[in-house]
């Protein structure tokens, strides 16, 4: 999907995980960590740390809750890198599908 991306850091792609969590933000926003990290059922707080350095995910606000914790969304370099115009072009749920299994 984003094979031909560079980031900031490193010379790579983005791990499952990095695009996983990335996914879950872009369709969520804005959202707590702690929700992404309820989706995922792991940590997220680095790999968000990493999207954040690498200009694909931002703070966004902060949440009328105790602690008043930080909201997370996407960046407009976000898009560009996807070739989105507006969040309103991602695909929705039915037209995605699922990765066809490994043949072993």
């Amino acid at each position: 999907m984003c094979s031909g991306w560079r980031g900031k850091k490193d010379e790579g792609r983005l791990t499952p995980a990095a695009l996983e969590t990335l996914a879950v933000v872009a369709y969520k926003q804005p959202i707590l960590r702690v929700d992404v990290e309820a989706i995922r059922g792991v940590s997220c707080g680095e790999m968000i740390r990493s999207l954040m350095e690498h200009n694909l995910v931002k703070i966004v606000g902060r949440a009328q809750e105790v602690g008043r914790p930080m909201l997370y969304g996407t960046t407009r370099y976000f898009l560009e890198v996807f070739g989105l115009a507006t969040l309103r072009d991602l695909p929705q749920a039915g037209q995605l599908q699922r990765p066809a299994a490994a043949e072993g």
